[in-house]
């Protein structure tokens, strides 16, 4: 019988589980599906509970959608208006305005939950 996910031991057994659904050919609605299904909904669930991933600072997270859209800083000052105030928020003497994290939101997709998270500036 299936019940909810309390520990890291049986999550390992659900995980075992659910894997060996997966390398059947399942019919749907079955009771194999239906099973894979429920252990899917609980391991999520435990996962979700016990591995929580913080959200990542805005500058890694600027820097980490500048690579992966291959955007230089050139492009990225002229989405926020100079090179100087690139340099300023990648070396930590300005934090990002509300324009400046609505302007990162639209042309590079980055979420606005990622750019508001607190950061600390560099002390000189």
């Amino acid at each position: 019988m299936l019940k909810v996910i309390k520990n890291e031991l049986e999550h390992e057994q659900y995980l075992v589980r659910a894997y060996t659904l997966m390398q059947m050919d399942l019919q749907a609605n079955s009771a194999e599906s239906d099973e894979l299904e429920v252990l899917s909904l609980l391991i999520q669930e435990y996962e979700h509970k016990t591995f929580i991933i913080e959200p990542p600072n805005p500058i890694d997270a600027i820097l980490f959608r500048m690579d992966q859209l291959g955007v230089t800083k050139s492009d990225l000052a002229k989405i926020l208006g100079s090179k100087s105030r690139v340099s300023e928020i990648f070396n930590g003497k300005r934090k990002l305005s509300l324009e400046m994290i609505r302007k990162l939101n639209v042309h590079l997709g980055i979420s606005a939950q990622s750019l508001i998270t607190d950061y600390d500036l560099v002390q000189a």
